[in-house]
């Protein structure tokens, strides 16, 4: 199993190949591709940088950060998929994983308030 570090490497990996796609469209799409870039990166960056916390407070914080992100994604994932500027198909296995990195976080920072780290 990979740890979160590795799964929201990955997912940023996958974010940028999709938003090379929309760039390429040009337009909204464009602007849509760059929305979803800064929000798709942002999980992993923020996720290494809770590794690095200072203080459990804020490896939560950190992390917390993560799960916006996350949240955001989703949220851009669905324009992107309801405006027809990429099929649908190919956005699902994104919006499946954005959602279980989500889950995933959500759990770290629930069991880190709990004492656990």
């Amino acid at each position: 199993m990979k740890d979160i570090r590795e799964r929201t490497f990955d997912f940023a990996l996958r974010i940028i190949k999709l938003c090379q796609q929309l760039e390429e469209e040009g337009g909204v799409s464009r602007t849509l591709g760059w929305q979803l870039l800064r929000s798709g990166t942002s999980i992993g960056a923020n996720v290494e940088e809770a590794q690095a916390g200072q203080s459990k407070l804020d490896f939560i914080s950190k992390n917390a950060i993560a799960l916006k992100e996350a949240r955001e994604t989703i949220y851009w994932l669905r324009l992107v998929g309801a405006s027809n500027a990429i099929r649908k198909e190919r956005l699902s296995p994104l919006l499946g994983e954005a959602d279980e990195l989500a889950r995933i976080i959500g759990a770290i920072i629930v069991s880190a308030k709990r004492g656990k780290k």
